[in-house]
């Protein structure tokens, strides 16, 4: 930094893909501070080093960046006071404020940029700093990539390139650069293993009518994968070689999405060309599933409910019987889904927190963290996975021995705030800002909520947060429309004491027209059951009870073939009606 006569240094904390989830070498945020939560935002200064996170990891980075030398500041709550603030209260004009331009993204670096500089603040692209102070760095990984064949994906590559190129030419581009991983992976009907829980590879893709280019090391592509892939018309490239592909293009109209493209690329692109900044034209298409991804949806979710079934009834068999930890309950819940047909992988880390351990929004545990679990209190799990046909997420909390009136209320308003969510009837157009408030008013009329949003798209057979939409308090510009897959999960934390959270996947369909417009509403795919035990039934409407009966009937019926006899009774048994 005093090299480069710098006075800050910010890592905002991803990668070249500006991707949520990262493989080792790209994770600056972890390597230079020791938190490992997956959002976070560092700021160095000759005096200080700062993290900012949310809500989510409140608990877990306090306890991750002790005597570190790293203060916590937090963001999304009141008061709060996010970085470029920060920055300039503490720092004169004139000061210089570094950034690596490859980790950055092109809205970030925009919006940063004009509000430091109207401070007199300087913000500098810099050499990637870590890169010379950490040892040992991992390498990129080099996984073989594959193909997922069109009877999981519902619709051909060629088919699925030539559609994007149609709708990049409405946009008033030529190209575009594919550059999140996700998008890249759905466009081309490739999946990898680059990254920990996410069936991506590192790559990058451009995709016009003249051109279909896939930049990755080829190496990582099966010979016969990438003869197939020219046959089809599509040029196969080294991944570092799309810098100098685009500054060799010259008057292209060039469509990058600002949000998941970093400044580094755009900078090549506006070497001899015109940038069109658009939203992702993959970004929009997958997030609204054909009727093939749905159905693959439908059977990954029987299957996960098989083996969440399973798992309750293993630990209803060897609770107080043999030492059970929240490391063990994670290893299990892997264990019954790998025993499923088509199972790839978990779709990210289990979250398992028993008592105050559930309070810890997104908790990783290991062998030697782990809480022993007994015959009382609460315990949350929050795990997911994913199948050549689907990706699931779900959240349980289940009561291990009695509760406490506080603890049954409280489950219960987290309850009938997921239920309000899944029965919701919304016009066409509504955003997810605008359904949040159900999924919080039962809380909310009670001094109580939480922190996280409320909902995000999940991938099919892909990343288990998936854009553009979401269902949360900050405004997002994109509706929620049919054929989206989303989560509907409230909870409610008490530090210390317990958490709770209840967490299912809908998928968005048409309900009906009105001569007041097209309305929506919800399906629900996830199928497991719900602990009953848990609710206060006083707290429950006779609408809500039949919500809980009725989706135990269905539980039930979708499971009955999958599952032994005594498996049918043990569901049976837990999913009594709600009187």
């Amino acid at each position: 930094m005093q090299r480069e006569n710098l006075q800050a240094y910010y890592i905002p904390g991803t990668g070249p893909h500006i991707s949520e989830y990262l493989p080792a070498c790209w994770k600056t945020r972890e390597f230079i501070s020791g938190f490992t939560g997956s959002f976070g935002e560092v700021v160095i200064t000759e005096r200080n080093a700062i993290l900012w996170t949310d809500s989510r990891y409140f608990i877990q980075a306090g306890e991750e960046l002790a005597g570190s030398g790293f203060e916590m500041f937090k963001l999304r709550v009141a008061d709060a006071k996010p970085f470029d603030d920060w920055l300039i209260e503490n720092f004169p004009r004139g000061s210089r404020v570094g950034v690596y331009p490859h980790h950055i993204s092109v809205n970030t670096h925009k919006n940063l940029l004009n509000k430091l500089s109207a401070s007199g603040i300087e913000l500098v692209l810099t050499p990637d700093l870590l890169d010379e102070v950490w040892e040992g760095r991992p390498k990129l990984p080099d996984n073989e990539v594959f193909e997922l064949e069109k009877k999981y994906a519902g619709v051909s590559r060629v088919d699925k390139l030539d559609k994007i190129s149609q709708i990049i030419n409405q946009q008033g581009a030529d190209i575009q650069v594919v550059a999140a991983l996700d998008d890249l992976a759905w466009a081309f009907n490739l999946r990898g293993s680059d990254i920990e829980y996410n069936p991506v590879f590192i790559g990058y893709g451009v995709i016009g009518s003249d051109i279909k280019a896939l930049f990755v090391e080829k190496k990582k592509l099966p010979v016969t994968l990438s003869e197939k892939m020219e046959r089809e018309g599509i040029k196969i490239y080294g991944y570092d070689e799309l810098t100098g592909f685009l500054k060799g293009l010259k008057d292209q109209k060039i469509l990058i999405d600002p949000q998941l493209t970093n400044v580094a690329i755009c900078e090549a692109c506006s070497v001899n060309n015109k940038v069109v900044e658009k939203q992702s034209v993959p970004l929009a298409l997958k997030a609204v599933k054909n009727n093939v991804e749905l159905e693959g949806f439908r059977e990954a979710m029987q299957k996960d409910g098989v083996a969440l079934v399973e798992f309750l009834y293993w630990l209803r068999q060897n609770l107080g019987k043999e030492a059970i930890t929240e490391y063990i309950v994670g290893k299990k819940l892997k264990q019954f889904r790998a025993a499923q047909e088509g199972f790839v992988g978990e779709s990210f880390p289990p979250i398992v927190g028993y008592k105050s351990h559930g309070a810890i929004v997104h908790l990783s545990v290991d062998e030697a963290s782990a809480f022993k679990i007994g015959p009382e209190g609460l315990l949350l799990f929050d795990s997911g996975g994913h199948y050549l046909h689907g990706t699931t997420d779900i959240t349980r909390t289940i009561a291990l021995g009695g509760l406490t009136g506080q603890q049954k209320r409280d489950f219960t308003l987290v309850l009938k705030g997921m239920i309000a969510l899944s029965e919701a009837k919304f016009p066409y157009g509504t955003k997810g800002c605008h359904l949040d408030i159900l999924a919080r008013k039962a809380l909310w009329s009670h001094g109580l909520n939480y922190g996280h949003g409320t909902g995000h798209g999940v991938g099919h057979f892909l990343s288990v947060h998936e854009g553009p939409m979401s269902i949360r308090q900050d405004y997002n510009e994109h509706p929620i429309v049919p054929g989206m897959v989303v989560s509907n999960e409230p909870g409610l934390y008490r530090t210390g004491e317990y958490g709770i959270r209840i967490e299912n996947i809908l998928l968005c369909i048409e309900k009906e027209d009105t001569g007041f417009g097209r309305f929506l509403g919800f399906e629900t795919l996830t199928l497991c059951p719900i602990d009953t035990t848990a609710i206060d039934t006083k707290l429950l409407s006779r609408q809500e009870k039949n919500w809980v009966n009725n989706y135990h009937k269905v539980v039930r019926g979708k499971l009955k073939n999958l599952l032994s006899d005594e498996l049918n009774l043990f569901l049976a048994g837990i999913t009594k009606d709600v009187e």
